[in-house]
């Protein structure tokens, strides 16, 4: 294994061409973002209020073809306000995925609710259909005010898919599956931009989807976040909490209910204006890098992750997988300690003591994937 993880490392220094640190994924800045930030500063909109903001919501709508769009501060903000809007109040459930990154429970947990953590497809990494299905079978149950979980006695406010490394879940057959239940859908669309499933945007058919711009995307501004939604007046409440939930007047400072300091300032828009300018440049160069990648893994003996039938995706995060956690583990030190930036897929939501005490299913396939996915340096090249 180890002479197999040289060989690798050092392939993966041509491809990048340096002998130096290899991040994970690093930022890119082919465009105008200099320009567009000195605009910025000179127009002296640089807080919510100014032309960026409405155009990178414009730019959003375009790539997505969703009808609206919100700018918000990170991806985070864009789950727990879509949550809000969706209906999940204190108290209540929402189902989602433990392989997923932090955020997706924590969105959860600000609207004072409780994720309930079921199993993902092994070829997507995203929240299963089947196992959404079995769920709802054992434990859900139709009654006036909505779908409510037999076990806890909680309402069942909402689901939330989260879309992994870019990958789509099914997310037509998860939709699907909540209709019928009554269960709104909010698609944790943080990490992929770009892609699509059946042709269809990520983050378009939930009640709403949010995006995530963190210096780790495949485009960025820092931070920043994108709520989509095709309901226009989903959209105009969006925009009104993430706004302090302040009522339009010409001078009075009028808050009818309890809002957020939510909105992307106009110089973040402004660097994710230029960045979204570039983005089919981004996927086209990640996706020579994977094509590289697979003939490199087909080489090595190491399984490059395929894309899941479907789905196209963004090539945000390439992966591979391991035989066993022990050669997971072998492989994440051999390749950091010789300055190839790895990382593990995240550990299950319910390992967390703050989520330790959720309801879950057996979590078969996550468990499989916790202890063999690796993600390797994705960054995009000129």
């Amino acid at each position: 294994m180890e002479n197999k993880i040289t060989q690798l490392i050092s392939s993966i220094r041509k491809q990048f061409d340096t002998s130096e640190f290899i991040p994970l994924h690093a930022p890119q800045f082919w465009g105008k973002e200099k320009e567009y930030l000195l605009d910025t500063i000179d127009s002296t909109f640089v807080s919510s209020v100014g032309a960026y903001v409405d155009r990178v919501e414009e730019q959003m709508i375009q790539l997505t073809k969703a009808s609206k769009a919100t700018a918000v501060v990170n991806g985070t903000a864009g789950l727990q306000v879509g949550l809000r809007i969706a209906g999940v109040r204190a108290g209540e459930e929402v189902l989602t995925q433990a392989l997923t990154f932090v955020a997706t429970a924590n969105a959860i947990a600000y609207n004072n609710a409780s994720p309930v953590f079921l199993d993902v497809d092994k070829d997507t990494m995203g929240l299963s259909p089947l196992a959404l299905h079995v769920f709802l079978e054992e434990f859900a149950e139709l009654r006036e005010g909505g779908c409510y979980n037999k076990k806890t006695n909680k309402r069942i406010a909402a689901c939330m898919p989260m879309h992994t490394f870019g990958f789509m879940c099914r997310i037509d057959e998860i939709v699907s599956l909540c209709t019928a239940w009554g269960i709104p859908v909010v698609e944790d669309a943080a990490e992929a931009l770009g892609s699509k499933y059946k042709q269809q945007s990520a983050g378009t058919f939930g009640q709403s989807g949010v995006f995530s711009f963190n210096g780790n995307k495949i485009i960025t501004c820092g931070g920043g976040g994108i709520i989509v939604s095709k309901d226009p007046q989903y959209a105009l409440k969006a925009k009104y909490l993430t706004t302090t939930a302040k009522v339009s007047h010409k001078w009075e400072y009028v808050h009818d209910e309890l809002g957020y300091n939510f909105r992307m300032p106009n110089l973040n828009a402004a660097l994710l204006s230029a960045q979204l300018e570039k983005f089919e440049q981004y996927k086209e160069a990640k996706k020579v890098l994977f094509t590289e990648y697979l003939a490199l893994f087909d080489n090595n003996e190491i399984e490059l992750v395929p894309i899941p039938e479907g789905t196209d995706w963004n090539y945000w995060l390439m992966s591979v997988a391991l035989a066993d956690k022990q050669e997971r583990d072998e492989f994440l030190r051999e390749t950091n300690e010789n300055g190839v930036m790895t990382r593990p897929i995240w550990k299950l939501m319910y390992r967390l003591p703050m989520y330790k005490d959720c309801q879950r299913d057996a979590q078969t396939n996550a468990e499989y994937l916790e202890e063999r996915i690796i993600n390797i340096p994705s960054s995009a090249r000129k």
